[in-house]
């Protein structure tokens, strides 16, 4: 008859990780090389739901102007144009974004600021975490 090892009660399992600051909320980053699950950020999948259906409003032709429609949204048009800048993003930013894999830095105030309208520029960018994009 063969004799089993005991199996311990406790078991201790060591996982290095930092905790990073993301859209207010905090979230725990594994270290490089580590697989890691990524949520995306709500805010920014808002936000850039937001502007495209704007943009979609605006196209077709319910909404004069964008004060008109920022009216309607009961917004400010400021704030309206700078988040409809965010349908001039690269595809593969707004990808990226939907499927959460930018950089945890990036947030949507980042976002609102002008950044090149050129999609390798916006690229560069976003690759190297560049608060401008």
């Amino acid at each position: 008859m063969t004799r089993t090892p005991p199996v311990p009660e406790t078991v201790t399992i060591h996982i290095p990780f930092r905790l990073v600051k993301r859209g207010g909320r905090k979230e725990m980053k594994l270290p490089e090389g580590a697989a890691q699950a990524r949520n995306p950020d709500n805010t920014l999948v808002n936000a850039l739901a937001r502007a495209f259906r704007w943009k979609r409003k605006l196209e077709s032709g319910d909404f004069a102007n964008i004060a008109e429609l920022a009216e309607s949204e009961g917004i400010a048009p400021s704030y309206m144009t700078r988040v409809l800048r965010l349908t001039l993003l690269s595809p593969d930013i707004v990808e990226a974004i939907l499927d959460g894999r930018h950089r945890p830095e990036v947030a949507l105030a980042q976002l609102l600021v002008p950044f090149p309208t050129e999609w390798d520029d916006q690229l560069a960018n976003f690759e190297l975490g560049i608060h401008r994009l």
